[in-house]
């Protein structure tokens, strides 16, 4: 599932290319990604209406756009979410639609698409997703104090509170696992057993692995109209096909049975709430 980080580069990649455009046409292809939003609703609210920024809240993507006629209208919020599979970018008029376009806005000669394979992700009018975010992890939100207090408040693993969006948003499996080895923390350690020194460590590791992917993200090529059989989204240390852009930087994540590379003890994968997590049980000691 995209990030933070790839979100983040994502919202960059897009805001300047939509940018005062109109849209003039809707297509909506699967209904399950725009709900609790209607067709006709979309199509009655989006019609004419003209991109005015993007920006990126957690893993949420922010449309706004000036309705068509602005006297006594209030401003548009469209609420993008890639889901586990979903893409967005733009594609030429002139060129086919892709087989799992799940909604398409016409621009002119270019289309706004949103492409899932599993329609997971959403692109609605319905902000209530966005009320229980928690702070943004690299905003000044997102306070030491205000971690520890939060942590002493739960029982529950670090490694599955860290995937909690209402704790701090945009955090994933993928950084969350190597935040924690960055901070020699162990993610089985309970929330509220974590020592202050523990804590703002880990609140520094979040933000230094965060920043780094989106620095190392913003440097890889992407196409996300998909013409050289790319995906259009990173990650923090896989390119695929584009490794000459920068180098492999997980240092624990999907790296079960390979050597830590501080200590070479092998890497452990364990499962919590569902998802893997990997880590060193020699550096990240419970």
């Amino acid at each position: 599932m995209p990030e933070l980080p790839e979100v983040e580069i994502l919202v960059r990649h897009l805001a300047p290319l939509l940018k005062n455009k109109t849209i003039r046409g809707i297509q909506v292809h699967r209904a399950k990604v725009i709900s609790p939003t209607s067709e006709s609703q979309l199509v009655r609210t989006l019609q004419g209406a003209t991109f005015t920024g993007l920006i990126r809240r957690g893993k949420y993507l922010l449309f706004n756009l000036r309705p068509p006629h602005r006297r006594g209208r209030a401003p548009i919020l469209l609420v993008g979410h890639l889901g586990m599979t979903g893409r967005m970018y733009l594609l030429p008029q002139k060129e086919s639609l892709p087989k799992h376009a799940a909604v398409v806005l016409g621009l002119g000669r270019h289309n706004l698409v949103y492409e899932d394979t599993r329609y997971f992700g959403r692109f609605t009018l319905d902000t209530s997703s966005l009320a229980r975010l928690g702070p943004e992890p690299l905003g000044s939100d997102f306070t030491v104090k205000y971690f520890a207090a939060a942590l002493k408040r739960s029982a529950q693993s670090i490694k599955v509170k860290l995937l909690d969006q209402t704790l701090v948003t945009g955090v994933g499996n993928i950084y969350a696992s190597e935040s924690l080895f960055r901070a020699r923390v162990s993610p089985k350690l309970a929330s509220r057993g974590l020592t202050m020194a523990q804590v703002k460590l880990l609140w520094r590791t979040i933000r230094e692995v965060l920043a780094e992917a989106i620095q190392a993200g913003s440097t890889v090529p992407l196409d996300f109209a998909g013409t050289r059989g790319r995906d259009g989204l990173f990650y923090y240390g896989s390119t695929g096909n584009e490794s000459e852009f920068y180098q492999e930087r997980l240092l624990v994540y999907d790296r079960r049975g390979q050597p830590c590379q501080n200590c070479r003890t092998s890497i452990r994968r364990l499962f919590q709430a569902a998802r893997s997590t990997f880590y060193c049980p020699r550096c990240q000691r419970a």
